[in-house]
């Protein structure tokens, strides 16, 4: 496969899936600040923003019309749901000898429909719309292309994110612990709430909902769903073939950040929840750039944060 199809797949599954998360987690927080009346608000907004690799502005306090201005609709933002699904129509594009009809369909269109503003009673409205429109994309993915490259660059991609983006949403938790969301809330927002109910019988405490999230074998928005299924995307792009050790520096990355998730108990990790939600997005950024280099070494990877001149 040319190393410039592969990258566009890569970002495709990126870019879906970071617009899916982020709209998951805005719609999250973004509630609460309308529904909290005790939550300083300029200080839940500039922790969101940092948390979501935005940069906050300076000179008057931020309001949820700030953040979503800045982390939804902003087409120049590289943080922002607009920005992602434009880039992901993008690279569609550039990969349209390999991407299917009814995929370049979805991209196209869903970038089209994009609002330049939503209104704030139809916040919850538009992330739905987002998280459908992305589902969409997936699922066309999943139930109409062949197993092969092309699938598996495009699920490693996708599988990086989700890690990242969950990642994130665990984060954004641990920074309003006081008066954030629930644990409820957040299972809900991932779509995890019923089947964390299955599997633990009972109402969500921090411990348990963290491990379903962080832990759980079994449920694909998971860390370690997401970072085994990385791993197993690179295996089947690149066999290992050293006798001792592992020599993918891409592999290593992920097996060193699933050891020490999959080994430490869950409370050692709560105690010190960002620290090890930084270690996770730090993991998924090297793993990102370790497979740029390998694999299509000549263009410069797309980043959170616009450069500065």
């Amino acid at each position: 496969m040319l190393s410039r199809i592969a990258e566009s797949l890569f970002w495709i599954g990126r870019y879906v899936e970071r617009a899916d998360g982020t709209a998951r987690i805005l719609d999250v927080h973004l509630q609460l600040l309308l529904e909290d009346p005790w939550v300083e608000e300029d200080e839940a907004c500039r922790s969101l923003l940092s948390v979501m690799g935005g940069e906050a502005p300076e000179g008057h306090d931020l309001t949820r019309g700030d953040v979503l201005s800045i982390l939804a609709v902003d087409r120049t933002h590289p943080a922002s749901i607009a920005y992602s699904l434009g880039a992901a129509r993008e690279n569609a594009r550039r990969a349209r000898e390999v991407v299917s009809t009814e995929l370049w369909e979805v991209l196209n269109t869903t970038r089209a429909r994009m609002p330049r503003k939503v209104a704030n009673e139809k916040v919850s409205e538009f992330f739905a719309w987002v998280r459908e429109r992305s589902a969409l994309a997936v699922g066309i993915v999943e139930s109409s292309t062949s197993r092969d490259e092309s699938y598996s660059f495009f699920t490693l991609g996708r599988s990086l994110e989700r890690a990242d983006m969950t990642a994130r949403l665990l984060a954004t938790r641990a920074l309003t612990e006081a008066s954030g969301a629930s644990w409820t809330t957040i299972l809900r927002s991932c779509g995890a709430y019923e089947s964390y109910l299955r599997t633990y019988r009972g109402m969500p405490s921090a411990e348990n909902a963290a491990e379903f999230l962080l832990l759980d074998r079994l449920f694909p928005r998971s860390i370690l769903f997401s970072v085994t299924r990385a791993e197993q995307c690179l295996r089947g792009i690149a066999p290992p073939v050293d006798r001792a050790g592992v020599g993918d520096l891409a592999l290593r990355q992920l097996g060193q950040i699933r050891s020490e998730l999959e080994y430490r108990p869950i409370a050692d990790i709560l105690d010190e929840l960002p620290r090890h939600m930084d270690a996770v997005q730090a993991a998924t950024s090297a793993t990102s750039d370790a497979v740029r280099h390998r694999y299509f070494p000549t263009n410069v990877a797309p980043n959170w944060v616009a450069e500065r001149t």
